[in-house]
């Protein structure tokens, strides 16, 4: 019976739980670059859809449900989003070299290609074509931020009282064109509060 026993502990033990983290053990400052040089590159009309897609569907660095916890904390940092994001990222994977690692991909890449399009762009900035297609892709790019949000809320299953939050803040910011700022200072904290007065009950 004993020996029965040790048999199923061993092999509980080697098989994989069905909610295992499917994170890796180990991201190098290699990786991390690489990773953020993708989303620098790819990132055309903002980098909250992309990163999420190489950070969580690619890489699988992040579940869907860390990754919208991380950029929910990097929107109420002072900075850009995905610039705290490769920050905070980088430094749980690899420290201040892992850190260092991912801004630097997430900059390298659009840096070159400002220069190069600034340069060609000023030449031809004045022909209605190129007008036109400026403004075509704006709807375009404000369609993945929409998209990318979804994604986000539902991946954290957020409650009643959260999503009220979610919709006070929307309206407050896109409807009534509050300044985000001001928004975030005042209904993050009375969210925190609500929030830490739910899980008590």
């Amino acid at each position: 019976m004993k020996a029965d026993s040790g048999h199923r502990d061993a092999a509980q033990t080697a098989s994989p739980s069905p909610e295992r983290d499917e994170t890796p053990h180990k991201v190098s400052p290699a990786d991390l670059f690489t990773g953020f040089l993708q989303i620098g590159l790819y990132g055309f009309g903002g980098l909250a859809a992309i990163s999420r897609h190489i950070i969580v569907d690619q890489r699988k660095w992040l579940n869907n449900q860390d990754y919208a916890a991380l950029f929910g904390i990097c929107q109420a940092l002072p900075g850009g989003n995905v610039i705290n994001v490769a920050t905070i990222l980088g430094d749980r994977f690899g420290g201040l070299a892992g850190s260092v690692a991912a801004v630097s991909g997430l900059f390298a890449m659009p840096l070159v290609l400002l220069l190069l399009l600034a340069a060609g762009y000023d030449q031809i900035s004045g022909l209605p074509d190129v007008k036109a297609a400026m403004a075509g892709a704006a709807p375009a790019a404000a369609g993945l931020v929409v998209g990318t949000a979804i994604k986000m809320m539902r991946a954290l299953k957020l409650s009643y009282m959260a999503t009220g939050f979610s919709l006070v803040a929307f309206i407050c910011v896109a409807m009534f064109r509050f300044p985000l700022v001001p928004t975030l200072a005042f209904l993050l904290p009375l969210c925190v509060a609500a929030t830490f007065r739910e899980r008590r009950r």
